[in-house]
């Protein structure tokens, strides 16, 4: 039994993150943690994270979706929680995978109003609508999680609804993320640069590509790091990244981010760190077409640049066109610049672009989190 929930915990640890750039919603880990009505469970459950997380997938449709998750530090020596989940839950705060504060609640809709992202929480706010005007005037921007037949569904606080909706990012959010910011503490995870700085990192995967910069926190207009209450310094222009996609059977099964400084490969089972892997997305055929290597990923500049790297080779779909008469071969060793809309086909149903560009998608069939869940931790209301 303990070694399937810590399965299931790793799973959940692939979903979680501050980044900014890949982050799909917000929500407060405690709440969600100690909202027994879920699976009539324990007083404190991390897993119940995990059923939050598809229930946000299955609404979005989409695989592999991440949540910006803050948590009030009592929770990481919460009681009601077993041993493995309080150092789990530590060590995502010592790797930077979430926030740990003092008023979750506050930095929850800061972060949410700062990107543009739907929040997830039972709490109507009210005393913070002034602040927040979109919590009352963008229906579907905070649901509550609540108990459904097959696991939780969403309902929104206004204008009902099922499926979360993102906003227009607050005008502060885009000079803050164009900029890099360091905090004067030491070891700070957030704003330090490289994360891992505490008491579990050495507990920390190593398979997980690093994760972007989170925004800083506005006190009085000053960016504020919101885990210490420093004063945050200017480092200078935050490096260009551009946010893409894999798509496989219609469906978006992977988002990442590709920076100036880093490549990224693609392929049945890359070699090496922070690759894509498809492997577990694919039929038999595809898997014998796709090498294991495919396609190389770069941006320079403002361009990103994709080079077939494979033994079979890829195509081009230019502006997204599925027709076969506008597919453009490209060939192991050649490159490309992707223009607006332009995706890489790998094999008949594989592509690569901008998340924001795919074609509708099909048919979802989702791919849980919960997959390793003992039975017993998955008391689904009737």
């Amino acid at each position: 039994m303990r070694f399937e929930i810590s399965k299931v915990l790793d799973a959940i640890e692939g979903r979680v993150c501050t980044d900014p750039q890949l982050a799909r919603a917000v929500l407060d880990l405690a709440e969600i943690i100690r909202y027994q009505d879920l699976d009539g469970g324990r007083p404190a459950s991390s897993l119940r994270l995990g059923m939050v997380i598809d229930a946000l997938a299955r609404s979005l449709e989409e695989d592999s979706v991440p949540v910006y998750a803050v948590v009030h530090r009592g929770m990481l020596s919460d009681a009601d929680l077993t041993s493995n989940e309080r150092m789990v839950v530590r060590r995502w705060a010592d790797d930077g995978l979430v926030e740990v504060l003092d008023n979750p609640g506050d930095r929850m809709l800061e972060v949410a109003d700062l990107l543009g992202l739907p929040v997830l929480s039972r709490v109507r706010f009210d005393g913070l609508r002034g602040r927040f005007p979109w919590l009352v005037e963008q229906p579907g921007r905070v649901l509550a999680p609540v108990p459904g037949a097959g696991g939780p569904v969403f309902i929104a606080h206004v204008g009902g609804g099922h499926t979360p909706v993102s906003g227009p990012p607050a005008p502060a959010g885009a000079k803050l993320l164009s900029r890099e910011w360091r905090c004067p503490e030491s070891g700070c995870t957030l704003f330090g640069g490289a994360g891992g700085g505490g008491a579990f990192a050495d507990l920390a995967r190593i398979d997980r590509a690093p994760t972007g910069q989170p925004p800083p926190s506005l006190r009085n207009g000053v960016p504020t790091c919101p885990r210490h209450g420093a004063r945050l310094r200017d480092a200078g222009p935050r490096p260009r990244s551009e946010v893409l996609a894999v798509r496989v059977g219609g469906l978006i099964r992977r988002r990442f981010v590709l920076t100036e400084d880093q490549s990224v490969t693609i392929g049945r089972a890359p070699e090496g760190s922070g690759g894509i892997m498809l492997g577990q997305w694919l039929n038999d055929e595809a898997r014998r077409w796709i090498s294991r290597n495919h396609l190389r990923l770069e941006l320079r500049g403002a361009d990103v640049v994709a080079t077939d790297v494979s033994t079979n080779g890829s195509g081009v779909r230019p502006g997204g066109s599925l027709a076969e008469a506008d597919r453009l071969p490209l060939a192991p060793q050649q490159s490309r610049v992707l223009g607006t809309g332009d995706m890489v086909e790998l094999y008949p149903g594989v592509q690569v672009g901008r998340p924001n560009e795919f074609p509708a998608g099909a048919p979802y069939n989702p791919d849980s989190v919960m997959s390793e869940a003992p039975t017993m931790a998955m008391r689904l209301p009737r």
